[in-house]
């Protein structure tokens, strides 16, 4: 059985999540200069929609303050856009970063009302402290398509867009030209993984040579980085920026977040006069990612104290003398279980999105993808794991104690039922500090696109519904990790999470070298990079408690609950009801 003192990891978690929170908050209001404010407002149709509100200081009415609309892509939400919120608030201007429709807070579906860009252009306009004739737009991703359909349903209404890892013409924003949208300005990596999408070249570098960036610049010549045609007081300028990054990597990038700053100081009048290299924002994402590992690290302090009360000291156990697999049957095991999941990744999620069109009952297509992948390595994995049983390990005298389902053959519902609700208070537990730490920052723990956020009413029945399946797979993942493997948390960590670290490497070292992703997939290829750390915790979890306790039970649950958390409230909802 594995010991551990509590106390100082208690407090070193808690330290983590006030010192990243305070850190976080400081750096996102400027030292308070900025007010940042969680805010919703009714929509089209009566959709709620959220987002924050940046307001620096001396915007009023009296002497209102250039706006600009900052929209996040696809399974993302309002925090994603931080970089560019906080620097464009450190300039002067009033920002309102947006919760697409059926993204973070704001009202499902995904994807209605241009995806709510006309709708926070609209509420942006309504605000007496932003001068309306100096309103800015800026999306990423499907979040550029947003703000296009918003120049497109009020013309008049702004003076500049800027398209970060987007594109004209594309999922319903109108086509571009010369003199539309008025003043242009596009920020496109130079590994974007979404180039043939977006401007149909299949290395990011040739959209130069596309007729319809061509078309978009006025020009029948490759259109030159760093270059502006057009004219800004005619409305016809154009430029375009292509930092060294990938597309999500632009949320980190400070060569392509001072590209917003020096197109937005070009085009709009009435910001500070601050260098575009002049950041800060990196120091709130660090204030968030200590935020994040204080919530995971505390974890493992909370589990001890509960299982140390008296109510839960009958879960623990010493952990059984397994009999794991051996010789050539366990190298064939080991590789099995790092290639199966990354072999699957692509077919499953697409034949999930296939069989289970998004409904009620399960409305979040990527989630849906991933629980259909989870539940079809966990259907593998159990076959894979009777037949080793029923013609190897049974004949040998291995039982369910060996596997860590029982203890001395005792009743397991009493065992399992007690062990989730102390999975449950540990998660609750969790979700507690988010939810101080939202309410006194304005913050979710994060780092980059892996978040933790807390869920609005309608993502708390989606989790419900995909709680189940997400259950049942890390059982059965405890069971071959624990029960048949016995491997130590480094080779946990190696089979769950290198086979994803291995997927990255294939696609994308082609793409940095000029090339193209081997694989296509360029979605679910960015997923990964969640995946990785995702499972790495997952390793973690699994095996502390199973040392803990000599079960499988607690840590699988603590898994399915905190994972299925994580991935419900950052993933878009695509049914509305």
């Amino acid at each position: 059985m594995l010991t551990l003192r509590p106390s100082p990891y208690l407090m070193a978690s808690l330290l983590l999540i006030l010192f990243g929170s305070l850190l976080a908050h400081r750096t996102q209001t400027n030292g308070g200069v900025v007010s940042v404010r969680d805010i919703r407002f009714a929509g089209t149709d009566g959709m709620i929609m959220s987002g924050l509100l940046y307001i620096p200081a001396g915007a009023t009415h009296d002497d209102p303050a250039p706006g600009i609309l900052a929209i996040h892509g696809y399974i993302n939400s309002r925090e994603t856009q931080d970089g560019f919120a906080i620097e464009f608030a450190r300039r002067g201007y009033v920002v309102l970063a947006l919760d697409q429709t059926g993204h973070g807070f704001s009202d499902p579906p995904a994807f209605a009302n241009g995806y709510g860009g006309p709708d926070g252009l609209r509420y942006l306009r309504s605000l007496d402290f932003v001068d309306k004739d100096n309103i800015g737009l800026e999306g990423h991703s499907m979040g550029g398509w947003a703000v296009a359909i918003a120049t497109e349903v009020y013309p008049d209404a702004y003076r500049s867009i800027l398209l970060v890892g987007s594109s004209t013409g594309t999922a319903g924003a109108p086509e571009g030209d010369a003199v539309s949208p008025r003043n242009l300005g596009i920020i496109f990596s130079e590994w974007d993984e979404f180039s043939r999408f977006m401007w149909g070249a299949d290395i990011p570098k040739d959209i130069r040579d596309t007729d319809k960036l061509k078309t978009v610049f006025g020009t029948t010549e490759q259109v030159e980085i760093g270059r502006l045609y057009g004219s800004v007081a005619e409305g016809t300028a154009r430029k375009l920026y292509m930092p060294q990054v990938t597309h999500p990597g632009d949320h980190l990038s400070t060569e392509a977040i001072g590209n917003a700053m020096e197109w937005m100081q070009t085009t709009l009048e009435g910001g500070h006069d601050l260098p575009p290299s002049d950041q800060i924002w990196y120091w709130k994402e660090i204030g968030t990612l200590l935020a994040l590992l204080g919530a995971i690290l505390f974890i493992f302090p909370c589990g001890v104290l509960l299982l140390h009360t008296r109510w839960y000291a009958s879960l623990m156990e010493p952990v059984p003398e397994g009999m794991p697999i051996t010789g050539f049957g366990r190298r064939i095991t080991c590789i099995l279980t790092f290639a199966i999941p990354v072999l699957t990744y692509f077919p499953l999620n697409h034949l999930g999105n296939q069989l289970i069109p998004v409904n009620m009952f399960w409305p979040q297509g990527v989630t849906t993808g991933i629980m259909v992948w989870a539940v079809g390595n966990g259907l593998i994995t159990l076959i894979l794991f009777m037949l080793w049983h029923t013609l190897s390990n049974r004949k040998k005298g291995g039982t369910t104690d060996h596997y860590g389902l029982t203890w001395q053959q005792r009743p397991v519902c009493p065992v399992v039922g007690r062990s989730f609700l102390m999975a449950a208070m540990v998660v609750s537990f969790i979700y507690l500090l988010l939810a101080i730490s939202s309410w006194a920052f304005t913050i979710d723990f994060r780092f980059w696109v892996l978040a933790i956020k807390p869920m609005a009413p309608h993502h708390f029945l989606a989790y419900l519904a995909y709680l189940p399946p997400f259950i049942f797979f890390f059982l059965i993942l405890g069971l071959a990790l624990h029960g048949q493997l016995k491997s130590g948390t480094v080779a946990n960590i190696l089979l769950l999470a290198g086979g994803f670290v291995l997927l990255i490497l294939v696609q994308y070292i082609p793409l940095l070298t000029g090339g193209i992703m081997p694989l296509a997939e360029p979605l679910l290829s960015i997923v990964a990079f969640q995946i990785v750390p995702l499972l790495t915790m997952v390793a973690l979890i699994s095996t502390f408690f199973f040392k803990m306790t000599g079960r499988i039970y607690i840590g699988a649950f603590i898994n399915a609950l905190f994972i299925t958390w994580i991935i419900v409230a950052g993933q878009a909802t695509q049914y509305g009801g």
